[in-house]
């Protein structure tokens, strides 16, 4: 394949997408990432994973804070790429840069498109309690996530596993269609097929004010909560005016008053049934197993958590 790339991508999601462009051979120009991040206290800079991929593999790299300047455009245009690969790069691409390649952009997004556009798919599929998730490959237009898809490919939801898990496996899958539909597209035999856009949802991006566990709803919902947010940003309550993160549990037919531990291993009761604790994280310490942290710290049959 002679096609001259861009690829675009930030987080950890988009990493198996640029490591399967060089595996390939394929003709990566140069890959643009989001600067990197100083962390909560200020101390250290973090580089994304992709900024660290590119280091470690020799690939020229571009960290823009904006990429509204004529600066940037002006370089943009002197690449002269073929085709541009988007993937969880987390920065809306200008309208004057869209119309350059000569077979425009391309996104791996992780949802079955039109559902669950936006910042947050897997996610949103998990708390909602979807049956399926999966991955689409979707030409870029000005409208969020809404333009023609070449390819997409399902991903049954399991009750047990967590965001990021499946993250995980949809950005495998994702890279394995990347391949694919370069292939097609530069064989020109690329089918692209509008979405129909009656049927789309939104994937608004996870805030704060959501992440606490409501003990209130009923187990599945609970669990689906926790799994939903796992590992990142995390699913808290408070106990003893501490914080705790649930980072991976189970369901328990045991039943109880809502918030009330009710066994000696961390089930905790919901508005019907209960869920066990299986891992996790307390504030400021590493993520443990429920065995692990009960070693160490009780929250006995009975205990309330907030």
């Amino acid at each position: 394949m002679q096609f001259k790339i861009v690829f675009m991508g930030t987080s950890e999601f988009s990493v198996p997408a640029l490591e399967a462009l060089i595996k390939n051979k394929l003709n990566v120009l140069v890959s643009y990432t989001q600067p990197a991040k100083k962390s909560k206290r200020g101390q250290k800079i973090n580089p994304s994973p992709i900024e660290k991929f590119c280091k470690n593999n020799g690939i020229k790299f571009r960290v823009p804070v904006n990429l509204n300047q004529e600066e940037e455009l002006n370089f943009f245009k002197t690449m002269c790429p073929d085709i541009v690969v988007v993937v969880s790069y987390g920065k809306i691409i200008p309208k004057s840069f869209l119309s350059i390649p000569k077979f425009g952009f391309i996104n791996i997004h992780a949802s079955i498109l039109p559902k669950w556009r936006g910042a947050a798919p897997i996610q949103r599929a998990i708390i909602n309690r979807d049956k399926k998730l999966g991955i689409t490959i979707m030409k870029i237009e000005e409208k969020l996530d809404s333009g023609p898809v070449l390819y997409s490919q399902e991903l049954e939801l399991l009750q047990n596993k967590t965001h990021g898990e499946i993250a995980k496996q949809l950005s495998e899958m994702g890279a394995n269609l990347l391949i694919k539909s370069l292939k097609v597209i530069e064989n020109d035999q690329a089918v692209f097929t509008e979405q129909i856009h009656s049927e789309s949802t939104y994937a608004k991006k996870i805030n704060k004010s959501e992440t606490k566990i409501n003990w209130n709803l009923d187990a599945d919902k609970v669990l689906a909560h926790i799994h939903g947010l796992s590992p990142t940003p995390g699913a808290w309550f408070e106990y003893k005016s501490e914080r705790y993160k649930i980072l991976k549990a189970k369901l328990s037919m045991k039943i109880g008053k809502p918030s009330y531990a009710v066994d000696e291993n961390l089930t905790i009761a919901c508005k019907s049934n209960s869920i066990q604790v299986l891992e996790i994280q307390r504030q400021g310490r590493n993520k443990q197993t429920s065995k692990e942290f009960l070693l160490g710290k009780k929250i006995r049959n009975g205990s309330i958590l907030n």
